[in-house]
């Protein structure tokens, strides 16, 4: 009985011991929160620089931010063509390989095909068939012409006769009235009229001929119009065949020329399939593989795609700055030459181009790195480092902590662009205001602080420290 007592006594007494360790607890946490919400006590009275918190600030940057955008980006040739063979046959010659320049015109490849040769020798034969048949249905026209002046002039010449002969039956009328008018009074005798008369029907019949050849004449003049139509007509005709043959032989000369594949541009050859005495099948009769490929070297392309959030503010003419891992001091200045003005709907980014002057060809086709384009320059107002601007937990509002007289007071300021590492600052401080760089969780308006001033490289490790 005694020593359950006692063993209820001691439990007892264990937990008045854990109460009263409970209260001490209590007492200490409620101290410490004291402290925390009371700067002037975490902080001392001001006068003992050991209660102050030490803090790093500097001054606001004048000058904004630059709107930038970094992306990776790909190195291709500016122009790049796959030379295919528009003919079948067997490969002559070929006298570059991979690697080699070449320039526009020159002879690439050459295919034998001798039999487009010989198809462009008949076409151009039968252009020179149908030219000498122009020519002579020229000389059949002006033929013709004179054929027609010599009957118009044979008109005129009948015209005359038939003048003469009028007259002659004119003058032989009279003479057989004559006559006549004798025979009638017995003056003379018959065998006279009779003779007279005879003159007349002969002047008569001379006439009529006369009018006949008129006649004759004029349809012979007729005749002779019509076969210069006709002749003329043939002129256009053996032109025709001209233009037929000509045409013709342009096509048997591009099956000719189609022979012999040269280079579209100054470049360089980057791809070769085929060797010498190869059989080479025209590309339409299932010939998919290219002999050669040329890629336009001097000038590069430049490609990036630029994210939706940066795509409105990408224009031709923005400077960009590109860097290329693989290439010695490998960073080249240029500007935006074209954007596609449209998103690629799988990504949400635009294809943006610049252009790389490569005289030295360092550049190579499929090289890679990342490019920085400058979307807008940089404005007047301040920045401080990112750090600095801390954001309201309730509300969009951003507030930074400037150090007067020995405190940290909480101003609100309007920020503008953040890269990560500055805040562009639009309003709330002065340029003589001293920012904290990197206010703790621990920092309250109204604190009392000791200040290291920092510069921009201190800053920077400040920020990333």
């Amino acid at each position: 009985m005694e020593q359950r007592f006692m063993t209820k006594k001691a439990s007892l007494l264990g937990v008045g011991i854990l109460l009263l360790a409970g209260i001490g607890v209590l007492y200490v946490g409620c101290g410490q929160a004291d402290e925390v919400r009371s700067p002037a006590k975490k902080n001392g009275d001001g006068n003992g620089a050991a209660s102050r918190k030490r803090v790093a600030v500097v001054l606001p940057k004048k000058g904004g931010l630059e709107k930038l955008t970094t992306q990776p980006a790909t190195i291709e040739a500016f122009e790049f063509a796959d030379l295919y063979a528009k003919v079948s046959g067997y490969l002559k010659t070929q006298p570059y390989d991979i690697g080699d320049v070449v320039k526009k015109g020159e002879l690439l490849a050459e295919i034998d095909a001798p039999e487009y040769q010989l198809t462009l020798d008949e076409a151009e034969a039968e252009t020179a068939q149908a030219e000498a048949k122009v020519e002579q249905m020229l000389a059949r026209v002006a033929t013709t012409k004179a054929d027609y002046e010599a009957a118009k002039a044979n008109i005129a010449l009948v015209e005359a006769e038939l003048g003469k002969a009028k007259s002659y039956l004119k003058f032989r009328e009279i003479q057989y009235r004559r006559i006549k008018a004798l025979f009638d009074k017995n003056s003379i005798d018959e065998r006279s009229v009779d003779e007279k008369e005879e003159q007349r029907d002969a002047a008569q019949a001379a006439e009529r001929s006369a009018e006949a050849a008129i006649e004759n004449a004029k349809a012979q003049a007729v005749a002779a119009a019509a076969r210069i139509d006709q002749a003329q007509a043939d002129v256009v005709d053996a032109r025709a065949r001209v233009r037929v043959a000509q045409a013709t032989a342009a096509k048997a000369k591009v099956f000719v020329d189609f022979t012999k594949i040269v280079s579209p541009y100054n470049g360089v050859i980057t791809r070769r399939s085929f060797h010498p005495d190869d059989f080479i099948r025209a590309a339409e009769n299932g010939g998919n593989i290219p002999l050669l490929t040329v890629a336009r070297t001097d000038k590069m392309r430049v490609i990036l795609k630029v994210p939706e959030r940066d795509a409105p503010f990408t224009d031709p003419g923005d400077p960009a700055l590109v860097e290329l891992d693989g290439v010695p001091d490998g960073r080249f200045h240029g500007t935006v030459a074209r954007i596609a003005n449209s998103e690629d709907r799988t990504s949400r980014s635009m294809r943006t181009e610049i252009d790389l002057p490569n005289e030295s060809q360092q550049l190579r086709d499929g090289m890679w790195g990342k490019v920085t384009v400058t979307l807008r320059k940089a404005g007047k107002w301040m920045s401080v480092p990112s750090s600095s601007v801390m954001n309201g937990s309730t509300s969009k509002k951003h507030s930074v902590f400037v150090v007067q007289d020995g405190k940290a007071l909480l101003k609100p300021v309007e920020v503008g662009a953040n890269d990560g590492i500055r805040a562009e600052i639009l309003s709330g401080i002065s340029a003589t205001d001293h920012v904290v760089v990197r206010p703790g969780t621990d920092l309250v308006n109204g604190a009392a602080v000791e200040t290291e001033e920092l510069e921009l490289a201190d800053e920077r490790a400040g920020n990333h420290g």
